[in-house]
């Protein structure tokens, strides 16, 4: 299933680098080069032709689907050979050496990671004609994509597959390779009351910079504030995994407290597994934190940065009327109608270049519809050869008034553009970049104007005036229609990045709970010998399979709450009357998911279990 993902994120992905549109779908310019860099030629796409958005994606898809391979890997193969001690120990016993286990253990891996990053490879091949037809033609592909040539990009996923089959066992690996040929001889399956120095070494240091990560969720981060929001957890989840087997009982007992004063015996059963075996709960709670961390801290930062949008929106417009289309014709009845002209041009840097999205306008105009707030310089200065750039541009870009912009306009004129005024963020409203109209309309002569706000004049009724001119909403309601397309666009997003991982999540919840409940066959005749019944047996299994689910939903909320704290704050600050939208359902969603997975895939095989434990059971006490 890794393979799988990366395959089809790596071959859709090359189908991006391989699309050749035409050239009057691009943008030749030459960039000056400095600081040792020379000057090079550059292509840059027009946005009908810009696969760029989809590329984004397919990466951060790729870079998830990756990470949850190597730690669903790493955790299955750690709960594999604990539950393997004894078989280890008596290979051990008859005289192999820790780097024959250790070998043998890797060689296991390697084998099975082969074929399933063939199979896996195969498969991506297959379905890559699909999703490049849903891709194409939408907004993070504009064009029709067809599949490239698949050997370069799925000889780098099955090579992927390995390596990370090879980093996910290599701990597993070392640590068999440390099994004691005493082991051979112990009936009870305990585990060392420690762990080594070097997991809680770097256990801390993962903690360390996930901590530093989360310091810098602040409001200065701009928008570098939400990719900071979706990879912090994943980082602090490999800190919770490594220091796991001491966080897992601390958190084990809190939890345990309420289920062994409402169930008794089979909740007493259920703690003593749990606490008595951290490095196997651990291991089976790592898919379920991985996931729960991960799928709502991402929820809770898109929701909140729509909210941000939504309440950023309302305060930059200061009409009351807003028409989508051809502007309205001036008159007796509107005050001012702002409508300015959507542009693009490329903005030429020392080493690169990049089209951005630029409104030619009228400053005396727009001012009174929206909020131009002048942060340094005027706006009134906006005329001939000028642009106004907004806050976060210039904090990122480090422009100041005064300073010149070279740009390249589509109609392949080089200009620079002297900063004028640096104005307040309005996302959603204002562009990064304001041009005077006339050099707008001296560029781009074809340019139509997307939308336009509307002042009525003194006296004249907004609801009265919408009604009469075509394509017109009051301000609220087109405030409402932009906010709940953010919302849409938010939700085809984490479709899109957490809809595979979370398939392979599932997988591999399933998958450990079942591999640890199909090996407890002699725990069951023991505890039968010793007087337990089989509902007490299932209601022990239901309950540390409880147990361990709401232990790995708990680190996963905990840092779902951080981040979203941190991320509200981030995109919050400055703006007043922000709604707070908690996608409930999803959020629960999630944790039902998770917990009726690690139930249903731990008592799945009980019934067998009892069965056969009933027939052992049967034999002892017969002799």
């Amino acid at each position: 299933m890794g393979v799988f993902l990366l395959g089809l994120a790596a071959t859709a992905t090359a189908a991006t680098v391989a699309y050749r549109g035409p050239a009057s779908a691009s943008i030749s310019v030459t960039t000056p080069g400095g600081d040792g860099t020379p000057p090079q030629t550059v292509k840059v796409p027009l946005s009908d032709a810009d696969v760029s958005g989809l590329q984004t994606v397919l990466s951060m898809v790729g870079t998830i689907s990756g990470f949850i391979t190597v730690f669903v890997i790493a955790s299955t193969f750690a709960f594999a050979v604990a539950s393997r001690r004894q078989e280890l120990g008596l290979l051990r016993l008859i005289g192999a050496t820790p780097r024959q286990i250790r070998r043998m253990v890797l060689g296991e891996a390697v084998a099975v990671a082969l074929a399933a990053s063939l199979t896996g490879a195969v498969a991506a091949q297959l379905a890559t004609p699909f999703l490049l037809s849903k891709a194409s033609y939408t907004e993070l592909a504009p064009v029709k994509l067809e599949p490239a040539s698949p050997w370069v990009p799925l000889a780098i996923a099955v090579g992927a597959g390995l390596l990370v089959a090879m980093l996910g066992a290599r701990s597993a690996a070392r640590r068999a390779g440390r099994v004691a040929p005493i082991d051979a001889l112990r009936e009870a399956a305990l585990e060392p009351p420690r762990i080594g120095p070097v997991r809680i070494v770097f256990g801390l240091l993962f903690l360390a910079g996930a901590i530093t990560m989360l310091t810098l969720i602040r409001p200065s981060s701009g928008e570098g504030a939400v990719p900071l929001a979706m990879f912090t957890p994943m980082v602090m989840v490999i800190a919770l995994t490594l220091l796991a087997p001491l966080v897992v009982p601390v958190v084990g007992r809190v939890w345990a407290l309420p289920l062994v004063a409402w169930t008794q015996v089979s909740g007493r059963l259920a703690r003593s597994n749990v606490l008595a075996a951290p490095r196997r709960s651990a291991s089976l709670a790592a898919p379920i934190l991985a996931i729960s961390a991960i799928a709502g801290s991402m929820v809770l930062s898109l929701s909140f940065a729509a909210d941000s949008a939504e309440a950023t929106i309302r305060d930059a417009v200061r009409a009351p009327i807003v028409v989508t289309g051809v502007a309205p014709a001036a008159g007796p009845d509107m005050k001012a109608v702002d409508a300015g002209l959507p542009v693009q041009m490329v903005r030429v840097a020392a080493d690169y270049a990049e089209l951005e999205d630029a409104e030619g306008i009228d400053p005396g105009i727009a001012a009174q519809t929206r909020d131009l707030t002048e942060l340094s310089g005027k706006l009134s200065d906006l005329t001939g050869n000028t642009v106004a750039v907004s806050k976060e541009m210039s904090g990122f870009e480090g422009y100041d008034v005064g300073d010149e912009i070279p740009v390249v306009f589509a109609d392949q004129t080089s200009v620079k553009l002297r900063v004028v005024a640096v104005v307040k963020n309005a996302f959603g409203v204002n562009p990064s970049f304001l041009i005077p109209l006339d050099l707008a309309r001296k560029h781009a002569p074809d340019a139509q104007a997307e939308r336009s706000f509307v002042l009525p004049a003194d006296g004249v009724d907004p609801g009265e005036l919408v009604k009469r001119l075509p394509g017109a909403q009051l301000a609220a309601d087109w405030e409402a229609d932009q906010a709940e397309g953010v919302r849409k666009g938010n939700r085809v997003g984490l479709v899109m990045l957490l809809g595979p991982a979370a398939l392979y999540s599932a997988i591999a919840i399933a998958n450990t709970l079942l591999m640890g409940s199909l090996q407890r066959r002699q725990e069951f005749v023991t505890s039968r010998l010793l007087g337990a019944t089989p509902a007490q047996l299932r209601r022990m299994v239901l309950w540390e399979s409880s147990l361990v689910g709401a232990v790995a939903l708990s680190l996963g909320t905990a840092t779902t709450v951080t981040v979203g704290v941190l991320i509200r704050h981030a995109m919050t600050a400055g703006v007043a009357d922000v709604p707070v939208t908690v996608p409930w359902g999803i959020l629960l969603g999630i944790g039902a998911l998770c917990l009726i997975l690690a139930v249903g895939s731990a008592l799945a095989p009980t019934t067998y279990l009892l069965r056969v434990a009933a027939g052992e059971t049967g034999v002892h006490q017969g002799q």
